[in-house]
């Protein structure tokens, strides 16, 4: 077997979902539940675990939080110390992953320290290779939902995202991630026929989170760079309610199914459009009285779902996925280079809101 043939593209990952965390729970017990799946992860010979947005608190964006409080939601994210993965309180969830040699995609909410001392706040996710021993990728959520100023009726369901966090300024940046493949192909093999190269290399890697998986554009950003698996880790209300504090107009249950639809919808269509898997995962359950919808599943590039997630508390939902199963898509129905035609898609980018056609 020589290089430029990998014996297998095989890989066992799983989504790490919990349950419900309350603003009663230290970052510790957060940190050790996750550790515990880390441990059922290495017994079930699995490579990558992603984790929830925000997994290490509580969604804080539904409370409307005055400077200090919001402060310890946060974490620094200092290159000059290490970045993320040596900060004082996660440390122990990176050097857990690593001793067991599985690679993590954790969301968290960063606080980015700017050159003059002043920061930026984002909700971010970032991928920690385990056998780069370092993060190797890193993305700032786009699209954030919610609102500046909170609602002011009895009852509102509050959604501060744009409050807290600014929007991602990274882009929708792919990467490849070392060790998980064996016998993947690498520059230093010198290969220079794209047939014999294409999707051979190490696996590529995307991350999205929570409200980005509703919009194209991100997932269709990632499909032009050959991703093969998206990590996408959310929060997402089992339902809402309106401004008024009224809830929508269906009962809870049917609002609940509506929520699982849409989610459901973006994330199968997405993959199936984009030919890759992805691991969608939820931080799920009832937080201090606030329902978060479960639906944690891995997504086959065709868009059936392959593993789903049977409960609403902490739960491995693990799968073997072959990374060979994205060549159809991406050489056959979506060949983007034989297909698309970029000279229509202008309005795509000079436009952010709809302006109709005038009446007739």
């Amino acid at each position: 077997m020589t290089s430029s043939q990998p014996s297998s593209r095989h890989l066992v990952v799983a989504a790490g979902q919990l349950g419900p965390v309350h603003v009663g729970d230290s970052r510790e017990s957060v940190i050790e539940r996750m550790c515990i799946l880390l441990d059922e992860a290495a017994s079930r010979k699995v490579k990558l675990v992603v984790f929830p947005e925000l997994a290490l608190t509580t969604f804080f964006p539904r409370y409307l939080l005055d400077d200090q409080e919001l402060k310890s939601y946060f974490d620094v994210d200092d290159p000059t110390q290490g970045g993320i993965a040596q900060a004082p309180r996660v440390k122990r969830l990176f050097d857990h992953a690593r001793s067991h040699a599985i690679d993590i995609c954790v969301g968290y909410a960063e606080r980015a320290v700017q050159p003059d001392g002043s920061h930026v706040d984002y909700n971010t996710s970032v991928y920690y290779s385990a056998d780069a021993g370092k993060v190797v990728g890193k993305y700032r959520k786009v699209h954030l939902p919610g609102a500046v100023e909170p609602y002011t009726a009895a009852g509102a369901y509050q959604q501060l995202e744009k409050r807290y966090f600014r929007p991602g300024d990274l882009g929708f940046p792919a990467f490849r991630a070392p060790g998980l493949i064996d016998g993947a192909l690498k520059k230093k093999d010198g290969v220079t026929d794209p047939a014999q190269s294409k999707l051979r290399g190490d696996p590529i890697i995307g991350i999205l989170i929570c409200n980005d998986r509703r919009w194209a554009e991100g997932w269709r950003v990632y499909g032009l760079q050959g991703t093969e698996i998206v990590c996408c880790g959310y929060n997402t209300t089992a339902f809402a309610t309106k401004a008024t504090g009224e809830m929508v107009d269906m009962s809870a249950e049917e609002a609940e199914a509506e929520v699982l639809l849409h989610h459901k919808l973006s994330c199968q269509g997405n993959s199936y459009m984009n030919a890759c898997f992805s691991i969608n995962v939820a931080k799920t359950g009832v937080e201090d009285g606030n329902p978060l919808v479960g639906g944690t599943i891995i997504v086959h590039p065709n868009g059936h779902i392959i593993q789903e997630a049977e409960t609403k508390q902490d739960e491995l939902v693990v799968a073997e996925i072959d990374l060979e199963d994205c060549r159809r898509g991406k050489e056959k129905t979506f060949a983007f280079e034989k297909h698309r035609r970029v000279e229509h898609y202008r309005m795509i980018l000079d436009r952010a809101g709809a302006i109709e056609p005038e009446l007739l």
